[in-house]
């Protein structure tokens, strides 16, 4: 499909998630099937105060396009020109943000908060629209609670104001991530809308991303939780809905070790050793997550310190699994 003029040579997308989709993680989840990345969110109003941090969410790896940057507040001029200052970076589209759950962020305005607001949606839209020339897109949830499910309407206000496609979390903000995603109000948004919709929850495996494309009828599929540790499930994606193109093995406890090793190299690479384990320590456990002897693993993946530490941790357990012969 296109976003705008952006093409997009698959249907799985890895979501904008905060403390994971960093510029390592997006590399990752691309080399091992991803159509489609989008940054951590940013702040518009940090972006006006180009600290170190914030600059550093902004930067964008040639390996990872297309690739969209994100950015979340809700004032229309100030969304604008942080949209203006994130095209330094190029992106191949720009993200609003009307979906995130996050107590922090909606008492800041921004995120899901906005659902209540869908004429301010529009406005935000429009402003930051006005002042770019890549695609926009929207990222929205069902609506705030059970008595303001908007999501439709949301939708066709963004379009109406020059999105070029939405993202539809099929969960309320109320509903954070349970129970299940619903699969109506994604068709709903699909119907009431004549650009691109993009189905996000509860994908794990390729028959969640054929259900949700099937049943709902949307463009394509975000994929966000799942990714965390299994960068495969992108691979395992493309198998199932296009096997004769796609060939896909699951992988072994060695291939997951040793793509955790360079994961975390990477994001070491780009952050410093000391502030990039500390970030890495959420990916180890991850990746370590189902593996034999993982619960007695679990605790020293809190604690590792350096990337000494992560060789002498998957070095252990692949010595425990090869002892057990289940490697």
């Amino acid at each position: 499909m296109k976003i705008g003029n952006v093409s997009i040579g698959g249907l799985a997308a890895l979501a904008p998630m905060a403390g994971v989709a960093d510029r390592a993680f997006r590399e990752l989840c691309m080399r091992f099937g991803a159509s489609y990345v989008v940054s951590e969110m940013v702040s518009a109003r940090s972006i006006s105060f180009s600290n170190d941090k914030t600059i550093n969410l902004l930067r964008i790896s040639r390996s990872e396009h297309p690739c969209a940057i994100q950015i979340f507040g809700d004032d229309p001029d100030i969304m604008a020109n942080a949209a203006t200052f994130a095209l330094k970076y190029k992106p191949d589209i720009i993200d609003i943000n009307f979906g995130c759950p996050a107590p922090k962020v909606n008492k800041s305005g921004g995120g899901a908060i906005l659902m209540k607001s869908p004429d301010l949606c529009g406005r935000i839209v429009a402003a930051v629209k006005r002042v770019v020339d890549i695609p926009v897109t929207v990222k929205i949830r069902k609506g705030w609670g059970s008595a303001t499910v908007n999501a439709p309407l949301v939708a066709k206000i963004c379009e109406n104001a020059g999105a070029d496609a939405i993202i539809i979390h099929g969960r309320t903000r109320e509903q954070m991530f349970r129970p299940g995603v619903d699969l109506d109000i994604i068709a709903k948004v699909k119907k009431s809308v004549g650009i691109p919709v993009i189905g996000n929850g509860d994908i794990t495996c390729g028959q969640d991303a054929y259900n949700m494309l099937n049943r709902t009828g949307c463009d394509m599929v975000m994929v966000g939780r799942a990714a965390l540790g299994n960068p495969w499930v992108f691979a395992e994606i493309n198998h199932f809905l296009d096997p004769g193109n796609h060939p896909y093995t699951p992988p072994s406890i060695e291939e997951k070790l040793r793509v955790m090793r360079s994961h975390v190299g990477s994001i070491c690479n780009n952050e410093g050793e000391i502030l990039g384990i500390m970030r890495a320590r959420r990916h180890i456990i991850s990746y370590i997550r189902g593996i034999p002897f993982a619960a007695a693993f679990r605790d020293k993946a809190s604690r590792v310190a350096c990337l000494r530490d992560v060789e002498a941790l998957a070095d252990e357990i692949l010595r425990a699994c090869r002892n057990d012969a289940i490697c």
